[in-house]
């Protein structure tokens, strides 16, 4: 894939870039920050917005404290709201089994904005950025990031 060229929107710079993980699946969360601050900083940009994406209907992202508690407490959380071994009409109609992954990652939700100034992240004291990959498989996950700023 050839490397994306910025695109110019009035004074305004659009870059999109895109980022690779190997997942787990099952829940797995995968911390996305410095990775995303690296991004940041090759794009040159100083002031605007980054808007992160995950292209599939079986993971999700958002921001959360990155410490094994706070994690294991998403993880159950999830259970909880669909579990695993829940009666998925998805799971009828394909055999797949990964019923429950498409109803977290649509409470989840694809994509996020996060705000940028002086070359720098906005985000809080301990926040991070988090993909969850619900599948129940390993997966090659993409997570693109487009930004928007001077």
């Amino acid at each position: 894939m050839p490397s994306p060229r910025p695109a110019e929107v009035g004074d305004l710079k659009v870059e999109t870039t895109q980022l690779q993980f190997s997942t787990q699946g099952f829940c797995d969360v995968v911390d996305l920050t410095d990775k995303v601050d690296r991004a940041l900083a090759d794009s040159g940009m100083m002031h605007g917005v980054v808007t992160l994406f995950v292209p599939g209907a079986t993971a999700g992202l958002t921001t959360l404290e990155y410490e094994p508690g706070c994690v294991q407490d998403l993880k159950e959380a999830f259970e909880r709201l669909a579990p695993k071994d829940g009666p998925y009409a998805h799971n009828q109609r394909w055999g797949d089994g990964n019923g429950f992954s498409h109803i977290r990652a649509a409470l989840l939700g694809p994509s996020f904005q996060v705000p940028f100034a002086g070359g720098k992240l906005l985000l809080g004291t301990w926040q991070h950025l988090v993909l969850v990959d619900f599948d129940n498989r390993s997966r090659q996950r993409e997570v693109v990031l487009q930004f928007l700023g001077r």
